[in-house]
């Protein structure tokens, strides 16, 4: 039964990480047009805070917990999948950390190149459902 609970919890917390991390870039490219210091620039900052890290702290405790608990850490699909998992954490940290960059005013990046980094998590996330489902290896 811990199985289901970790699994549901894994899925629920995975969602919630993915739709910040769908909405990030987004924000990104409003917080371009908007004046730096701007009240309309502070609203957006405040997404990673509010969704995202408690959204991946809680996604990787019940993804941890569940790979021990059905023994996948000798399974060849569930390694490409933490690579990936380890990779789009990294996108996380640098989507916020860019975030950080435009709160402050600076435009470190353009709105151009914003929109096609955004497409970066659906990438990543069907290919994760593939190895998960589909366990091709």
């Amino acid at each position: 039964m811990l199985y289901y609970w970790l699994k549901a919890g894994h899925i629920i917390f995975m969602v919630f990480w993915m739709a910040g991390l769908f909405i990030l870039p987004r924000q990104l490219v409003y917080m371009h047009s908007a004046a730096p210091g701007s009240a309309e620039e502070s609203l957006w900052a405040q997404l990673s805070k509010i969704i995202l890290l408690p959204s991946i702290i809680v996604v990787w405790v019940f993804g941890l917990a569940l790979s021990f608990s059905i023994g996948a850490w000798d399974q060849g699909w569930f390694h490409a999948k933490l690579l990936l998992v380890l990779i789009l954490s990294g996108y996380h940290g640098y989507m916020v950390a860019l975030s950080k960059k435009m709160a402050r005013g600076e435009r470190p990046i353009e709105e151009k190149r914003l929109r096609l980094i955004g497409e970066a998590p659906a990438i990543l996330l069907a290919l994760i459902v593939v190895l998960v489902v589909v366990k091709p290896f």
